[in-house]
């Protein structure tokens, strides 16, 4: 008895498959990091889907450049700087618009809806350079180090920029009875 059309299988070692140490293999692994971050650095599920776009689009397309390395690193500078020149052609050339605070909170925090909105306007409250600082080291995890050199700036810099966004996250959380986030020693 003829069987239909057979559908079609993937096998490991096809070139339409990305193996997971190719730069699309290791930048797939990255996507959902990529994600969380564009969206906590535009405070925007829709701003923050162009810019990991634009993101992987330019990793994509500057290959050659890649060292073989540290991708996530490389990665998220790329996204840091796409992220700056935005925001400086924002200020140069602003759009008008009604802008809507939305919740930054990924599926997998737990906690009261309102707690998590407080949050997220105190983020919104910090400066872009303050924000990417303090996503980077605590939410992200990265050293000061490795901050210092996604971003091309001086160590101190890093700790100076971290220490007045978690100074003004703490007040704007206390004006809204938020216990302030605290380092894990």
């Amino acid at each position: 008895m003829p069987q239909g059309p057979s559908k079609p299988h993937f096998r490991a070692g096809r070139a339409d498959v990305p193996s997971p140490g190719s730069l699309e293999g290791g930048l797939l692994a990255l996507l959902p990091d990529l994600r969380r971050y564009s969206r906590s650095l535009t405070r925007s599920d829709a701003d923050g889907e162009d810019l990991l776009q634009d993101a992987v689009e330019r990793v994509l397309s500057s290959r050659a450049a890649w060292s073989g390395i540290n991708l996530r690193g490389w990665a998220l500078t790329i996204m840091t700087n796409l992220y700056r020149n935005g925001t400086r052609r924002i200020r140069r050339f602003p759009e008008v618009e009604i802008a809507e605070a939305e919740d930054i909170a990924t599926p997998d925090m737990t906690g009261d809806p309102l707690e998590r909105a407080r949050l997220a306007r105190a983020l919104e409250a910090l400066s872009p350079d303050h924000r990417a600082v303090l996503m980077l080291v605590v939410i992200e995890g990265y050293a000061y180090a490795e901050v210092a050199a996604m971003l091309k700036v001086p160590v101190g810099t890093i700790m100076s920029r971290l220490a007045r966004a978690r100074e003004h996250l703490g007040k704007r959380l206390a004006e809204d009875n938020i216990v302030p986030i605290r380092r894990s020693e």
